[in-house]
C-alpha cells in the first residue's frame, strides 16, 4: 500500500491550512518554507508553504505517501528529500502501524513530488544529515525495534547504500553536523534503555563510527545545536527515569569532551532550539512530566541561552502551549514556530512569530490562500 531575558515577544503569524504535529519543516532557497506531513490521516500527506515576505500560507501538492516521524532534508540542488516515517491507517485497521522505507523528492522549481529510491530499512524517528559531498546520511530510528543501521542517499543516482552501523541502537536521538564535517550523534532511546548518554562520531571520509565521551546526563527528546564557536549545545530532554530535564551541556569537538553549562529556567523535552543571528539560542515550548511519547504536558515557556555567559534568560511566553512542533529561523532573524501538540492533545493550527530585533508584538496579517 505504501512505498517503501531579553524581553522578547511573540506575534500571531496567521493560521496554517492544516493542523499538524510530528511534521517537518524545510527552509527552501527560493524564499519560502515547506511543511510536510504530520499526525492524522487527513493531514499526513499534505504540504503547505509559508512566505515570510507576505505572511501568507498556500497549500502545496500532496506527497505520494502519508507520513509522520519522517525527515525532510534540503539538498544542495535546492530540492527536498523526504525519507521514511510511519502512519496508522484507519481505513483498514486503526491498531496497525505501517513503518515506511519509501522516499520522495520535492522539486522546488516545479512544485511537484516524485518517488526516489527506497531506503534499505523501514524506519521512523531517525535523523538525516546533509554531508559536504551532497549525500544524505540517515541514522537509527525504530521499526519493530530500535535500529543502529545507517545508510547514504546519493542525489545524483537516487539510490541508497548501506554504510557502517552505529555502535548503539537509538531513536529520538540528535545528529549534528560539526564544522569539520563529522556527524555527532547523541542520546536517544534504545532497547531496554529509556534514555542513552552515549555519543558517537561518524566520519564521512572513512564511513566509520567512533565512540566519544558520553554526555553527563542521559537524554531522549532533547536538542543539539551547533554554536558559532563550533561547540554543540545539548538541551533538556527526558532522562532514564522518564522525567524531563532543565540541564544543558556543551560538547567541544577539539577535545571530544562534555562540560556542564547553565540550566534552563524550565525543564522541557521535545522542544525546539534555534540558533539566532546574534549567536544566541532560542528554546521554545516542549513538554514536562513523565513520558515524552507523545502527549506529555505541553508548555508555552521560552528562553534564550547566551554562549558568551553560559546563562539563560526568559522571554515572554508563547500564546499557545505546544510540543512536537517546528521552529524555522527566517532571513530577517525572526523565528516561525508551527504546529505541535496542545494541552487538549489536539494539534495547533496557529503559528507564532518570535521577533528577535524589536522585542515587540507585531501582528502579522491573518489569512491564507489555497492553490
Amino acid at each position: 500500500m505504501f512505498n517503501h531575558l531579553i524581553i522578547c515577544k511573540w506575534s500571531d503569524a496567521g493560521h496554517t491550512i492544516q493542523s499538524r504535529f510530528f511534521h517537518e519543516a524545510s527552509s527552501l532557497t527560493i524564499g519560502k518554507i515547506l511543511f510536510t506531513g504530520g499526525d492524522g490521516y487527513d493531514t499526513c500527506a499534505t504540504t503547505e508553504f509559508y512566505y515570510p515576505s507576505t505572511g501568507k500560507w498556500t497549500a502545496g501538492t500532496n506527497m505520494k505517501d502519508c507520513r509522520w516521524y519522517h525527515t525532510s532534508t534540503l539538498l544542495k540542488n535546492g530540492n527536498v528529500l523526504i525519507a521514511a516515517g510511519y502512519i496508522d491507517d484507519p481505513e483498514y485497521d486503526k491498531n496497525v502501524t505501517y513503518v515506511l522505507k519509501g522516499a520522495e523528492l520535492f522539486n522546488s522549481t516545479t512544485g511537484s513530488w516524485t518517488r526516489t529510491g527506497s531506503l534499505n530499512y523501514e524506519r521512523h524517528s531517525h535523523t538525516a544529515s546533509i554531508l559536504s559531498n551532497g549525500k544524505v546520511l540517515v541514522v537509527g530510528g525504530a521499526a519493530c525495534g530500535f535500529l543502529n543501521s545507517a545508510e547514504l542517499y546519493d542525489p545524483s543516482t537516487g539510490n541508497w547504500s548501506i554504510t557502517n552501523s552505529m555502535n548503539w541502537t537509538r531513536a529520538w536521538h540528535t545528529a549534528t553536523t560539526l564544522n569539520n564535517g563529522k556527524i555527532l550523534v547523541t542520546g536517544g532511546m534504545s532497547d531496554g534503555v529509556l534514555a542513552l548518554k552515549t555519543v558517537e562520531l561518524y566520519d564521512p571520509l572513512t564511513e566509520k563510527w567512533k565512540n566519544v565521551s558520553s554526555m553527563i546526563y542521559s537524554r531522549r527528546g532533547h536538542t543539539a545545536t551547533l554554536l558559532t564557536n563550533g561547540k554543540v549545545l545539548v538541551i533538556g530532554g527526558e532522562d532514564d527515569t522518564d522525567y524531563s530535564l532543565s540541564s544543558a551541556e556543551l560538547f567541544d569537538p577539539s577535545t571530544e569532551t562534555w562540560t556542564m553549562t547553565g540550566s534552563m529556567i524550565n525543564e522541557r523535552a521535545k522542544h525546539t532550539a534555534s540558533l539566532l543571528k546574534n549567536g544566541n539560542v532560542l528554546v521554545a515550548g516542549g513538554g514536562t512530566g513523565g513520558g515524552v511519547f507523545p502527549g506529555m504536558g505541553p508548555v508555552n515557556t521560552s528562553g534564550i541561552y547566551d554562549p558568551s555567559t553560559g546563562r539563560w534568560t526568559s522571554t515572554n511566553n508563547m500564546h499557545y502551549t505546544r510540543t512536537w512542533h517546528t521552529a524555522s529561523v527566517l532571513e530577517n532573524g525572526n523565528v516561525l514556530v508551527v504546529g505541535g501538540n496542545e494541552d487538549d492533545d489536539t494539534s495547533a493550527y496557529t503559528p507564532e512569530l518570535y521577533n528577535s530585533s524589536t522585542n515587540t508584538y507585531v501582528r502579522i496579517k491573518d489569512g491564507y490562500e489555497r492553490n
